[in-house]
């Protein structure tokens, strides 16, 4: 085991390939390391999934709650049971001649908060039975809708029948079920025939790295991990002498002058990232995650 490898790895998912598969790949490759993926891809999409390693798995909770940007495409006239190419197409529908600006118009209807009800094909579960075995075996139970925001929505490119679009989202969107709206409005019915995810928050802009190069080079030195705090970047940091540091090792308070309220990083005298605490406003910390490294 490379118990020294700690932190996120960025890994650019293939197309047919389950999120956790992925996982059990980069955890075999980098010894059995422990590592954890931060926000499930379906297997027929693509794009950055972010695998916390070592320490850094007490850090994917915080990555789940980010807003996540995907680029997708939508089959216009055709629906099937699992919103995407995958399913069984069970409607198909007469597909109206769409313009630019009737397309761009629509979707400025779904900027802003609103109410998603899960698909049936989806991992969330019921009695704990994950929805998508209950779909497979033909049953379909109530879902509670959820709230979700559009942040940004917007028309790439209009072939005949297809639509190509880029959606940044909160978490807990489903794509598929917002590509199927798109094509209600438009007067049609609609599917995904492709899905990437571009990146993750707060991760915009970072380099990925698939499973060949991942392959081809040692994970120590050789694989572009970034730090474990990068994940956590958002946060305000809170820098603790040694003394506190083996306090809040030992499961207690400790007091900082001028310490934001809520969730910070925390490093300690060498301006080592130690992990997590939460503030009270008034200058007492508690821990939230602490990495191994700082209980010594």
């Amino acid at each position: 085991m490379i118990a020294q490898l700690t932190g996120v790895l960025l890994l650019d998912k293939p197309v047919g390939l389950s999120s956790n598969a992925a996982l059990q790949r980069v955890r075999r490759l980098a010894g059995g390391i422990k590592a954890g993926h931060t926000g499930s891809l379906d297997p027929l999409a693509s794009g950055m999934l972010p695998i916390c390693l070592g320490e850094a798995t007490k850090l994917a909770g915080e990555l789940l709650a980010h807003g996540k940007c995907y680029r997708f495409g939508v089959q216009l006239g055709e629906r099937s049971e699992t919103g995407d190419a995958e399913g069984r197409i069970i409607e198909r529908c007469a597909v109206p001649a769409l313009s630019t600006e009737q397309v761009s118009a629509v979707l400025v209807r779904f900027h802003g908060e609103q109410q998603q009800t899960p698909p049936m094909y989806s991992a969330l579960k019921r009695q704990g039975e994950p929805l998508y075995r209950l779909a497979r075996a033909g049953r379909s139970v109530e879902r509670e809708p959820r709230t979700v925001t559009i942040q940004a929505l917007e028309l790439l490119a209009l072939a005949d029948d297809r639509l190509d679009l880029r959606v940044l989202c909160s978490k807990g969107t489903y794509v598929r079920v917002l590509g199927e709206d798109i094509a209600r409005a438009l007067g049609t019915c609609g599917r995904l025939y492709e899905l990437r995810r571009e990146f993750v928050e707060p991760f915009r802009g970072e380099a990925m790295a698939n499973l060949d190069q991942l392959q081809a080079t040692a994970p120590i030195g050789g694989w572009p991990i970034l730090p474990a705090d990068r994940a956590v970047s958002h946060l305000p940091a809170v820098q603790l002498d040694l003394a506190a540091v083996r306090a809040l090792a030992h499961g207690r308070t400790v007091s900082v002058a001028a310490a934001p309220c809520g969730i910070c990083r925390l490093y300690g005298p060498d301006g080592r990232f130690v992990g997590l605490g939460e503030t009270d406003g008034a200058g007492s910390v508690c821990v939230r995650r602490l990495f191994a490294a700082a209980q010594q």
